[in-house]
């Protein structure tokens, strides 16, 4: 069964950092593409950081760039997205997302993908 498990959200002060993981099952991440989405009640989904484990490459959102840094350990078919300076409008529902053989555009810009996990939640607020 195809699972991706997100977890490391929770409730930070402002300024402050969180590291949310995305562990895959039942299918490696190689050859796809894995990336970062978030979700606000009443507003569209938001893709915020993709990378490709074919070439390594990465996408960033404006809203995130230069806060925000997505890695992946092959060994623990995990990705890792690293949040540093929180603000409050960070505050969403966070979830991962993998496709294979898909660009780091098609994915995080054109917001296509495979699979998604349930997600989890990151509040900003002091």
């Amino acid at each position: 069964q195809l699972q991706l498990v997100e977890s490391g959200g929770g409730l930070v002060q402002p300024g402050g950092s969180l590291r949310l993981s995305c562990a895959a099952s039942g299918f490696r991440l190689d050859y796809h593409a894995i990336g970062w989405f978030r979700q606000v009640p009443g507003k569209e989904r938001e893709g915020l950081s993709c990378i490709s484990s074919t070439d390594g490459s990465t996408y960033y959102a404006d809203s995130v760039k230069g806060r925000f840094t997505i890695s992946e350990d092959n060994a623990k078919n995990t990705v890792y997205l690293q949040m540093n300076n929180l603000k409050p409008e960070d505050t969403a529902l966070y979830y991962c997302v993998a496709g294979p053989g898909l660009t780091v555009a098609t994915m995080c810009g054109g917001m296509k993908y495979d699979y998604w996990g349930l997600g989890t939640q990151v509040t900003v607020s002091s």
